[in-house]
C-alpha cells in the first residue's frame, strides 16, 4: 500500500462530529458546529450577483425501487425554492412566538397518540414527553394559510432547537441510523419555519450551514451501517442535502454585497462540484458550465474550489493515482465525506485485483491500468473483503 492509501485509510477512521479539527492543510478545518458565518472583504471589482435556480442529482446516488422516481436527474432544487417562496406569500409577514421546541398542541396531540421519537420519552415513557424534550416534527401537508403565529418557532429558539439536535449525534446509546432519523426530520422542520417566516440574515446562513454539515456527514457515516432500510435514508439524506445547499446558495446571493464573500462560502461551493464527479452528460456539463460563471471570482480563486475542480479534472481523466494524491493531501474532512464513495470504488478496484494475484501497471501519465492476458489469477485464500465497486450494491 503507498503513502496515498495510508493517508487515505486513516482519514476514513478520523471522528465524525465530536471531533474539532480534520486533516489537509484547508482553511476550513473545525466541525463545530456553533462556527458563525463571518463575511471576507474581496477587492473593489464589482462581482456579478447570480440566481442560483438548478443544479443535478449525483449520477452515484441510486433511487430504490421502494422510493418516487423523480425527473430524469435534476433534483428539486427549483421546486423547493418554488415551495418556500409560496410560503413566504402565503403567510406574510407572520412572526413566530413559540416559546418551546415543540408547540404545545403538537405536544399534547403526540402524548396522546404515542407518537414520540426515543429522544423525546420521558423516563422511557412512550407517552409522556416534556418541553426540553419534544422536537416540532416536519409536516408535509401544514396548510401555511392558516397556521398560527403559536406554533411557528422565533429565530432565536430555532437556534436553539438546531444546537439541541446536534448535540445528540455524540449520543452511543442508539444506531447511528436512529440518530439520523431524528435529527433528519426535525431539521426539515426548522428549515420550514425558517422559510415560513422568511429569515434570510447572517444567523440563518449559519444555521443552514450546520444543517448542510449534518448532511453531509451523514453521508459518509451512513455507509457504514447495516439496517435493512439504510439504502432509503442514504437516498433520502442526498436528497434533502442537495436542496439544503441549494437553499443556502440563494442565501449567500440574498445577502451579497459587492465587497465580500462569507468567509466559509468556498468550501460549500466546492460540495456541488464534488458531488457531481460522476455527472458526465451533457446536461450536467450544461449546468455545470452555468454554475461556475455564476460563482464570484474570489470563491472561483479559492483553494477549497482548486481542489475540487483538480479532483474533478483528475477523476473524469481516468487519472485515478493523481486524483487519490490529491485527496489524501489537501481534502478537508468535509470533503472527504462526500468524495469517499469514489475513493473506496479506485482504492477497491486495486485491492482486489492484487488479492487475485493481477498486476497492475503505470504509464508515463500516471494512469493505471489492468494488463490483458494474465495467467496469474488466483482465488483468494480465505474469505474476501467487503468492496464497494459500483453495480456490487444492488
Amino acid at each position: 500500500m503507498d503513502d496515498s492509501s495510508r493517508r487515505l485509510q486513516q482519514r476514513r477512521n478520523q471522528p465524525s462530529f465530536s471531533s474539532s479539527s480534520s486533516t489537509g492543510p484547508t482553511r476550513f478545518r473545525s466541525q463545530n458546529f456553533s462556527t458563525n458565518p463571518t463575511k471576507t472583504t474581496q477587492s473593489s471589482n464589482s462581482v456579478p450577483r447570480s440566481n442560483f435556480t438548478t443544479a443535478t442529482t449525483p449520477n452515484n446516488t441510486r433511487n430504490p425501487g421502494h422510493i418516487r422516481n423523480r425527473k430524469s436527474e435534476t433534483y428539486d432544487g427549483i421546486s423547493q425554492q418554488q415551495e418556500e417562496q409560496e410560503a413566504r406569500e402565503d403567510v406574510g409577514s407572520i412572526i413566530g412566538t413559540c416559546p418551546f421546541m415543540c408547540p404545545d398542541g403538537e405536544r399534547a396531540q403526540r402524548e396522546r397518540l404515542r407518537d414520540l421519537a426515543v429522544f423525546e420519552r420521558l423516563h422511557g415513557d412512550p407517552r409522556k414527553t416534556s418541553p426540553s424534550l419534544a422536537v416540532k416534527k416536519f409536516c408535509r401537508t401544514i396548510s401555511v394559510k392558516h397556521v398560527q403565529a403559536s406554533d411557528v418557532r422565533p429565530l432565536a429558539v430555532l437556534e436553539d432547537t438546531l444546537n439541541y439536535l446536534l448535540n445528540l449525534l455524540d449520543s452511543s446509546e442508539h444506531p447511528f441510523e436512529v440518530v439520523h432519523d431524528f435529527i433528519f426530520d426535525r431539521t426539515r422542520s426548522i428549515r420550514q419555519d425558517l422559510s415560513m417566516q422568511h429569515i434570510v440574515n447572517d444567523r440563518a446562513i449559519c444555521m443552514y450551514e450546520k444543517m448542510v454539515k449534518f448532511h453531509v456527514i451523514s453521508h459518509q457515516r451512513l455507509r457504514n451501517c447495516t439496517s435493512s432500510s439504510i439504502s432509503s435514508l442514504q437516498y433520502l439524506n442526498m436528497e434533502q442535502l442537495t436542496k439544503a445547499l441549494a437553499s443556502l446558495y440563494v442565501l449567500y446571493e440574498a445577502n451579497r454585497n459587492n465587497n465580500f464573500v462569507y468567509e466559509n462560502e468556498a468550501q460549500f461551493r466546492s460540495f456541488y462540484v464534488l458531488l457531481h464527479l460522476d455527472s458526465k452528460n451533457q446536461q450536467m456539463e450544461e449546468s455545470s458550465s452555468y454554475w461556475f460563471r455564476n460563482v464570484p471570482s474570489p470563491v472561483m480563486k479559492s483553494k477549497e474550489m482548486h481542489f475540487a475542480r483538480q479532483v474533478l479534472r483528475f477523476y473524469q481523466m481516468g487519472n485515478y493515482k493523481r486524483f487519490l494524491c490529491t485527496v489524501s493531501s489537501e481534502a478537508s474532512y468535509l470533503q472527504y465525506c462526500i468524495i469517499e464513495p469514489n475513493v473506496n470504488e479506485e482504492l477497491d478496484v486495486e485491492s482486489l485485483c492484487h488479492a487475485c494475484g493481477l498486476k497492475i501497471t503505470s504509464d508515463d501519465g500516471e494512469n493505471k491500468s489492468l494488463p490483458t492476458k494474465q495467467t496469474t489469477f488466483s482465488i483468494p485464500k480465505g474469505s474476501l473483503q467487503s468492496y464497494e465497486l459500483v453495480g456490487l450494491q444492488q
